[in-house]
């Protein structure tokens, strides 16, 4: 009898690491390696505002836009629009730059959830036609595009900012924005030392309007908007 509970046992973790094994492999055959299910902390329920200040909505692949969210848009030259509580802070800002020589331009301001939608089929569009699966191709474009729902360009206080390539370059832009963005009520929204909690790859472009009441401590404490509203 102590032989036969020996040999079921064997064969429980034979059987427990063919399956460890398997799921390894699917994950390096897709591109992933399943280190952890997510980095990312949960923050409240999923639809929810985490505070009574509309401009520190928590917005990202666990925490979705709130039920019957609505925002008044002003329409910028290049025909991208942005929260028109955030526009006269962005004009100023803009308009500083441009005194010191540098031409930025938004090119991704607010998006509806249809426009969402379209951006994230186009990218696995892109994957399918690079001779990926269906699957697979949902999987990288993931990676890569915000889920319908779960972007900040739905809220409308999310701008990419680029250079005028005319009159500047990102590079300077970019650096520009990095020490002074603060002072105007915006936020580097994806450090590149948080990836593991914003759950976004590092971009220097993509700045969230939080209001200038927030903006300098969230600069100066170094945490990303994660962090900050967990210690607040």
């Amino acid at each position: 009898m102590q032989k036969v509970k020996k040999k079921r046992c064997a064969a429980t973790v034979i059987t427990l690491l063919l399956a460890v094994c398997t799921v390894f492999a699917l994950g390096m055959e897709s591109g992933i390696l399943y280190e952890k299910i997510s980095d990312l902390p949960e923050y409240g329920l999923t639809g929810q505002s985490y505070s009574d200040d509309r401009l520190l909505t928590l917005v990202n692949g666990q925490n979705a836009i709130p039920e019957g969210w609505t925002v008044t848009l002003t329409e910028l030259d290049n025909g991208e629009r942005v929260d028109s509580e955030m526009y006269p802070d962005l004009q100023e800002m803009f308009d500083d730059m441009r005194d010191e020589g540098l031409y930025p331009v938004v090119g991704e301001g607010y998006r509806t959830d249809a426009e969402q939608r379209q951006m994230m089929s186009d990218k696995i569009a892109a994957y399918e036609n690079e001779g990926y699966t269906e699957k697979l191709a949902t999987a990288l474009a993931y990676d890569y595009v915000a889920a319908p729902g779960t972007s900040e360009h739905q809220l409308g206080l999310a701008v990419d900012i680029n250079a005028d390539k005319s009159k500047s370059d990102n590079e300077e832009v970019y650096a520009w924005l990095a020490e002074n963005a603060y002072r105007y009520g915006f936020i580097l929204r994806y450090p590149a030392d948080k990836q593991t909690i914003t759950d976004t790859a590092y971009e220097p472009w993509h700045y969230r309007y939080v209001g200038r009441e927030y903006a300098p401590e969230i600069y100066e404490s170094g945490l990303c908007l994660e962090e900050w509203i967990e210690n607040n």
